[in-house]
This record gives C-alpha cells, sequence and structure tokens, in this order.
C-alpha cells in the first residue's frame, strides 16, 4: 500500500500573512508543508536572505510546521532555466541556487523545479539542451547542500519542453541523477494525455510528491469544483506503493483569493479517506 502523507501548501494564501497561512494549517493538523516560494511568505529576492529564512523558520516554528518542500515560484517571475538569453538564464540559475540554501536552512528535503520554456519559433531541441545543462547545474549544487530535487511536467500552454510521462523519463535519464524525484500534477497530467496509471507504472518510485488538483481538465481548481475523477485517482494512488507527500495546488482562476480556507475544507476530508 501507499505511503502518502498530506502536507499543506501555501498556495493562494499569497494575499494573507505567513502567519495566518500557518495557523490555517495547523488548526486543521497539518505538521508540515510546500513553500511557494513568493513574497511575502519567501522572498527568493531579498537582499539579506539569511534575515528572510530565519524570519520564515520563526513563524513556521511557532506553528510547529517543518518544510517538505521549496517550490520557487517560476512560472510568473520572470525566470527561465531554458532561457535563450544567456543573462537571463545565469540569473535564473542563480536564483535557483538561493532557492536550494533556503532549503538547505529550513531544513526541507526537496526543491521543485520545472524545466524552463525555449521560445516557440526557435528549434525545441536546442531550448531541451539548455534546460538540461541549466537543471544538472542546479540538482548538483542542491545535492551539494544536502537538498534533493523533483521536477514537474507542465502544461503545454506553460512549457515546451517537459509536459509528458515520456519527457520526464528523458530528463531524468539525460540529468543522471537517482537523487531526482517527479511530482505528479493530476491536471498537467490530463491536460497532457497522461493516466495516473501511465505515472505509477513509468515512474513508480521516482514520483516522490503529489498535487492533486481538480480542474475541467485544466483550472487547478478545489476538490468538486472540476470534473476530474479525483476519487479513483486517490484509489490508484492508495492501491500503489508510491512513498510520496501529497498537497493541493488551487492556482484556479483567482476564486480562492478571498477566502483560501475553503480550498482545505473541502478537499483535506475527501483526500484523508484514502490515508
Amino acid at each position: 500500500m501507499a505511503l502518502m502523507t498530506v502536507v499543506g501548501s501555501n498556495f493562494a494564501f499569497d494575499r494573507y500573512s505567513l502567519d495566518y497561512f500557518s495557523s490555517a494549517m495547523a488548526k486543521r493538523g497539518i505538521h508540515s508543508i510546500e513553500l511557494w516560494g513568493i513574497a511575502p511568505h519567501l522572498n527568493l529576492f531579498a537582499r539579506d536572505l539569511g534575515a528572510e529564512t530565519d524570519r520564515i523558520r520563526a513563524c513556521l516554528d511557532q506553528w510547529s510546521l517543518s518544510v517538505r518542500c521549496v517550490t520557487p515560484e517560476q512560472v510568473i517571475y520572470p525566470v527561465n532555466v531554458a532561457a535563450s538569453d544567456e543573462q537571463l538564464r545565469a540569473q535564473s540559475i542563480e536564483y535557483f541556487r538561493r532557492a536550494a540554501a533556503v532549503a538547505e536552512h529550513l531544513e526541507s528535503p526537496y526543491l521543485f523545479l520545472t524545466s524552463g520554456w525555449g521560445l516557440e519559433d526557435e528549434p525545441k531541441e536546442a531550448a531541451w539542451r539548455r534546460s538540461v545543462s541549466s537543471l544538472t547545474e542546479i540538482v548538483a549544487f542542491a545535492e551539494s547542500l544536502g537538498v534533493a530535487c523533483l521536477i514537474e511536467p507542465l502544461q503545454r500552454a506553460e512549457s515546451n519542453l517537459v509536459n509528458t510521462v515520456a519527457d520526464v523519463e528523458r530528463m531524468l535519464s539525460e540529468i543522471g541523477k537517482d537523487s531526482v524525484g517527479v511530482t505528479l500534477d493530476t491536471v498537467a497530467a490530463s491536460a497532457n494525455g497522461d493516466s495516473i496509471g501511465t505515472y505509477l507504472a513509468r515512474l513508480g518510485s521516482r514520483i516522490r510528491h503529489i498535487q492533486i488538483v481538480d480542474g475541467t481538465p485544466t483550472g487547478h481548481l478545489a476538490w468538486g469544483d472540476g470534473n476530474l475523477p479525483l476519487d479513483a485517482w486517490m484509489k490508484e494512488l492508495a492501491e500503489s506503493v508510491v512513498d510520496a507527500s501529497l498537497t493541493f495546488e488551487p492556482f484556479g482562476d483567482g476564486r480562492y483569493a478571498l477566502n483560501p480556507e475553503s480550498v482545505w475544507d473541502k478537499g483535506l476530508p475527501q483526500v484523508r479517506r484514502w490515508l
């Protein structure tokens, strides 16, 4: 049977303080979190990153929360490890090196990565090579700090590089580090035509983090606000041998911005039935 543990996440809480979010998780019996690296919760552009990390650690300690995964914002922010602009690519690598240092300081076992994206009017393979080079460098640096990395396939509208199970298999092979795991995002999987069964069969123990999200099939919605078969997928996951953390990623369409706790009140009882 699977070993899955629910962890909190601050997605949709970015209009609230870190203390408010931490309190909301602790009150729901959550003990560890995926920390989305977006200001005001985690500002990876802070001049004094040590002070920023100390502030976060003090807040989380107050609510007895640990960090399972540091997830730097890398779609909204001007960050792209596959950028054709070498200055932007170098800045992006440095951004993730800073994130790895934060993960080490917060004693997080994982740093969350994506492939970046290439320009639509350039050869895909050129962007792929830049992505592999950047990710290999970031993975090696994180590993030197005792932090393992996770790679998440993105939807096609977000990236033209790692979208499918086949894509992430190739990326893992080219990076060549067994320590690198995979994040399974149910919306991305559905949008890209991959089933949960395909993820389990082909990636197996490399799946180390799961974002269980509803959609139509996209949208990153709270449980029940879309039409994806989340119950059936949770059954598949629960009957597998996957050992992973599990959380929600409710970006949605802005509907949760003023009441992010509603996402947890909808989804948490549903997920806990399978654990």
